[in-house]
């Protein structure tokens, strides 16, 4: 790297965090107003007010930079080569003869790297903060409760729903499971005071304080309801299953049970159960890939579509960016305004194309939803590769 590879490096970068940097500051200043109030009052636990902002802004901060990374990324191309120019920086570097291509190397690996950033924010940090996303000022140190998405297992036959879900526990309040399936002993009807979800394995329970260690944990996932109301006499029912596969066990012949429990396997995690589609939003693609796969829920078109396109997300952000490419090199003297606007409306048009797949994805029309979410790809990167090949000279 050269002295000024170094040099046009460090402006993109320092124009890239100057913008994140004052969205940023928009965004906290003016959702502040409403919730300082609510902030202040976690203050009284004993922590300060910069590290209460910090647990409540900084994943927020995080899912802001994945949702304008690119945008940010593209505009910061836009000003430092707009810069450049009007400096003469730019003109005296060519008339040494090197070629535009050989300027915007930098920019242009710097842009990759801040888009694989998002990518593993968005698949590895994001996902881990899911609760803390959907959640408001005033919930900090709770826990977050929300109405459960009533979801039926296919295999079990079993409708899962309940009064409330609390996340960071993963437990549903007051679960009322209805059976669909002929499960002898078992009725229509299975009504606890809670139902727990445990991994196989898992021996502990709860939260903090609260936490309760067993002695032997589940042989499979799903939910341990405990003082079962319905049906009655839970312990003198025996377990029963489809096939060899258990569905509903006992204490009848499952020694790690107590007296009025049951346990129910099932592949419904509670990530499954949220109401609000924002969780949904900031799930892993393998979390999202397996909920398409699993067999005992029904998956939309429209979560198939979400599937393939957070797949591509990466690619077409970077295939964005080089779409935008030929603007800076401005071979007509277009004026950096000028520059601005058609960037803008090839962005609005980039988008429109990804709204219009998305749309026909998730309906079934025209397009499967595989095909509907690689369309943007595969109209875009040819597009933006043919172009970065003809100004890589210039």
């Amino acid at each position: 790297m050269t002295r000024i590879d170094r040099y046009i490096l460090i402006l993109f970068l320092r124009t890239v965090l100057v913008c994140f940097l004052s969205l940023a500051g928009i965004f906290i200043v003016f959702h502040a107003f409403t919730a300082f109030d609510d902030l202040v009052a976690q203050t009284r636990n004993g922590d300060s007010l910069p590290w209460v902002a910090f647990r409540f802004y900084g994943p927020y901060l995080i899912m802001l930079f994945d949702m304008t990374g690119a945008i940010i990324t593209l505009m910061a191309f836009l000003f430092t080569v707009g810069w450049l120019r009007r400096t003469g920086e730019l003109t005296a570097t060519l008339s040494a003869g090197i070629s535009h291509g050989r300027i915007f190397r930098p920019m242009v690996i710097a842009s990759g790297v801040i888009i694989v950033s998002q990518l593993c924010c968005r698949e590895m940090v994001i996902p881990h903060f899911r609760s803390s996303l959907t959640m408001k000022a005033e919930d900090l140190n709770g826990e977050i409760e929300q109405a459960v998405r009533p979801t039926f297992d296919q295999f079990a036959g079993i409708l899962i729903e309940g009064a409330t879900l609390r996340t960071k526990a993963q437990t549903i309040e007051h679960p009322n499971f209805r059976i669909d399936a002929d499960y002898e002993g078992f009725g229509d009807l299975l009504i606890a005071d809670d139902a727990v979800w445990m991994e196989p394995g898992q021996t502990q329970i709860g939260i903090g304080q609260n936490t309760v260690t067993r002695p032997v944990g589940p042989p499979v996932a799903g939910y341990l309801l405990r003082n079962v109301k319905e049906p009655e006499s839970i312990h003198r029912i025996a377990s029963a299953g489809r096939g060899e596969q258990p569905v509903l066990l006992t204490p009848a012949d499952q020694s790690w049970l107590q007296p009025g429990e049951c346990f129910l396997a099932t592949s419904v995690h509670p990530n499954m159960l949220h109401t609000e589609d924002t969780a949904t939003r900031l799930a892993s693609v393998l979390e999202l890939s397996g909920r398409v796969r699993n067999p005992a829920v029904h998956s939309s078109l429209a979560l198939q579509t979400q599937v393939h396109e957070r797949i591509v997300r990466a690619p077409l952000d970077f295939g964005l960016v080089m779409l935008i490419l030929p603007l800076v090199v401005n071979a007509r003297g277009r004026k950096l305004f000028v520059l601005i606007g058609a960037a803008v409306g090839m962005v609005l048009a980039f988008f429109a194309l990804k709204t219009l797949a998305s749309a026909l994805g998730g309906s079934g029309t025209l397009f499967a939803p595989g095909i509907a979410a690689w369309l943007p790809l595969l109209v875009v990167c040819p597009i933006a590769y043919a172009r970065l090949r003809a100004v890589q000279h210039v």
